[in-house]
């Protein structure tokens, strides 16, 4: 029985190298890790030794039943990835495009209801309790430069203090001379 070996397999919507075993080619799929990987292996009763690309087609459609509905099939419910759905109540499991869709309902539904969660998506803020004082910063540096702009403001409150101090006395200020320091002081005495 010859069968015609394949090096790349479109599978559940993903390509996958046909040169790798099976469970490391299932868990190339999203949706799909290791540990459920080599549980449909066992469930669809496929040699785990075998490569990707040298699957029947009936042996695909097989292992693409079990990824599916695993419950149906003696994966044990701890092993789906939607369990007790939102809206249906009961444990499925995603893979590929339904599960991104699905993350991104639910992320949708954190945001409208104002949770604490959905809060810290629409701030664009991280949601797991991480540290934020020195991590995940985005945009301008914020070191040098924030000295800079510091001092310059201090700058101008003095200049913007003399102007006042010296319209208030209608005199001139007294520069020191120029080996002193370079700060400018009023001769008025405060």
């Amino acid at each position: 029985m010859s069968r015609e070996f394949r090096l790349i397999l479109r599978f559940m919507g993903t390509d996958i190298d046909g040169t790798k075993k099976v469970a490391y080619g299932l868990g190339k799929i999203r949706g799909v890790g290791p540990n459920l990987a080599f549980a449909v292996v066992r469930a669809a009763k496929i040699n785990p030794e075998a490569r990707m690309g040298a699957l029947s087609d009936g042996e695909l459609s097989r292992v693409e039943d079990v990824i599916k509905d695993p419950l149906k099939h003696g994966i044990p419910p701890r092993m789906v990835n939607r369990r007790k759905d939102i809206e249906t109540g009961r444990d499925m499991h995603l893979v590929g495009a339904d599960l991104a869709l699905k993350i991104k309902s639910d992320i949708d539904l954190m945001k409208d209801i104002k949770s604490w969660k959905g809060v810290r998506h629409s701030l664009g803020l991280k949601v797991r309790g991480q540290r934020t004082r020195t991590t995940g910063r985005s945009g301008k540096a914020v070191g040098v430069k924030k000295k800079v702009l510091m001092e310059a403001a201090r700058a101008a409150g003095k200049k913007e203090k003399e102007e006042a101090c010296c319209s208030a006395t209608g005199s001139a200020c007294a520069r020191p001379s120029a080996g002193g320091s370079s700060s400018t002081s009023c001769s008025r005495s405060s």
